[in-house]
């Protein structure tokens, strides 16, 4: 019976996962955006912890950017280059701040993304700032769900089945004993799992639908 319970919870937490994200943005009026050869993701700041996830993020950005005509700055490069200037990531979350990074890797805008809420939903918002005068040319916003409940709990209990036939007993109540332990631990600073991955890119590219294209679409 508890394993029927569970499995139809997870049912329909993966049918509620699947739901698309919202997004809208806006642009400077009369900027020219065919002048923008080069654009640098620098932050990504808020509620999303680690490295790795945060490469995913700044990579679905750019992949979107890629899409539009801009040539994106590879994050690495980018965090190499403003770590030998001592550049500080704190620095960036100010338009003058971002201004001086975007001086510094010689490009003429940099891009900063804002993640203030990161659970099963995910607030995203993402600015465009122009380098010569810290203005912003773009800004975007968008939320949707991250899948990062129904990871914690299939992880969990994946976790707990197996632990539950090495050990033998009572694979029912270990399994659910695994999951209730997986929700209630969480899972903080890793990278974002492959349906964390689908939602969040889809965030990103909602948001970026109306992203002006540095070049004119071809049809």
């Amino acid at each position: 019976m508890r394993t029927v319970c569970l499995c139809t919870l997870l049912a329909a937490l993966l049918f509620s996962g699947c739901a698309t994200g919202t997004g809208e943005s806006f642009m400077r009026a009369g900027y020219d955006f065919s002048q923008l050869n080069k654009v640098a993701v620098i932050e990504v700041s808020g509620a999303v912890r680690g490295e790795a996830a945060k490469n995913q993020i700044g990579d679905f950005l750019a992949m979107e950017l890629l899409k539009k005509g801009y040539t994106p700055v590879e994050r690495a490069q980018v965090q190499a280059l403003l770590k030998e200037q001592k550049f500080q990531a704190t620095d960036a979350t100010s338009a003058e701040g971002a201004a001086r990074a975007g001086r510094i890797l010689n490009v003429p805008a940099v891009l900063l993304v804002n993640i203030p809420t990161y659970k099963e939903e995910m607030n995203m918002t993402v600015k465009m700032i122009d380098v010569e005068d810290g203005g912003i040319l773009w800004m975007g916003s968008g939320s949707g769900r991250t899948g990062k409940t129904l990871s914690t709990i299939l992880g969990a209990a994946a976790g707990a089945a197996g632990g539950a036939v090495i050990a033998g007993g009572d694979t029912d109540d270990k399994v659910l004993g695994g999951v209730i332990g997986g929700v209630l631990g969480g899972v903080a600073g890793q990278a974002l799992s492959p349906q964390q991955a689908v939602q969040v890119q889809k965030i990103i590219n909602k948001i970026c639908v109306e992203l002006p294209p540095r070049t004119a679409v071809k049809k």
